[in-house]
């Protein structure tokens, strides 16, 4: 069983009636469900997963109002559950807590990006990390009478503003060039066998971050990144299958030749969205071009190189 589906069904026999028989003011006005860490909260979770931190458990989100006065009592009744549900028990390991249990709603976001609220400004978006914004926003909410929670959830999944969009496809332009189409192969040329590992794998990094961006998604934290590029409409299968191929052989001139075919597939996808209007097979010549439709311009005048 998949750790999602068990947290919502687990929610579902115990939550809702112990909110209704112990809380009956404030059923309307709990939200409830699973976000944050974890690979279940991404649907990747198996039967590795179950050894930590797995298991019967979901999260309850308060205003501040809410968790001043019942908060407490609250996580006091939630740890009071059942814990074993469907033949499973939750094993809480060392860096584990606050994964699920009760939660204030600006604190909960505050813990990821580092604000109660959405970001005001193009610099506050500019500086949030990417992977934390995927945390916060992955999983699922089983409930939100009162919609404060997925009202933030919501605006955060509208995604980055375009110009802070640019700003990082640019960039990744960049780095995907210099360090797929230029040093992979110096490297290996060299003999220098450790440069050429660290480029291909943040090639490979790089690459799968550049086509979320091309998606409007957040890209998740690195464990997670190659299966998820996967679910992607644009190019996702297809890099999926490639950085596949290329981390399966031991073959230098092979490894060369799918970074230059996953490069050309996504030059076609600038193009073709009118990211870039270059013909060029280098990704280099396509990040200035990006990085200077920017609008804002303060933001235009950043380093390229810069995301």
């Amino acid at each position: 069983m998949k750790g999602l589906k068990l947290a919502e069904e687990y929610f579902g026999v115990h939550g809702t009636k112990m909110i209704e028989k112990k809380f009956p003011d404030y059923q309307n006005r709990i939200a409830a469900g699973l976000v944050g860490d974890g690979s279940e909260c991404y649907g990747f979770d198996d039967q590795i997963s179950r050894d930590h931190d797995w298991g019967p458990g979901f999260c309850l989100w308060l205003t501040a109002k809410d968790f001043e006065t019942i908060g407490q009592k609250l996580q006091a009744a939630y740890q009071n559950l059942v814990h074993i549900f469907k033949g499973f028990e939750r094993i809480p390991s060392q860096w584990g807590g606050g994964r699920v249990g009760v939660h204030e709603i600006g604190a909960f976001y505050q813990r990821f990006i580092g604000s109660s609220s959405v970001p005001d400004t193009l610099e506050k978006w500019l500086y949030l990390p990417e992977e934390n914004l995927a945390t916060c926003c992955n999983g699922k909410v089983f409930a939100d009478p009162l919609g404060e929670f997925t009202g933030i959830r919501s605006e955060l999944l509208k995604f980055f503003p375009e110009d802070i969009r640019r700003v990082k496809i640019a960039a990744k332009c960049m780095s995907c060039a210099q360090s797929g189409q230029y040093n992979f192969m110096r490297s290996v040329r060299r003999r220098q066998f450790f440069a050429a590992l660290y480029a291909e794998t943040k090639f490979c990094s790089d690459i799968m971050s550049l086509v979320f961006l091309l998606n409007r998604r957040y890209t998740p934290f690195y464990k997670w990144r190659h299966p998820a590029v996967r679910l992607l409409p644009v190019l996702g299968a297809f890099l999926y299958e490639n950085i596949g191929r290329m981390i399966a052989t031991h073959d230098y001139k092979k490894k060369s030749e799918i970074i230059e075919a996953i490069c050309a597939q996504v030059i076609r996808e600038l193009r073709q969205c009118g990211l870039s209007h270059s013909s060029s097979d280098f990704m280099l010549d396509h990040g200035p071009i990006i990085h200077a439709g920017i609008q804002d311009s303060n933001l235009r005048k950043r380093d390229v190189w810069l995301g």
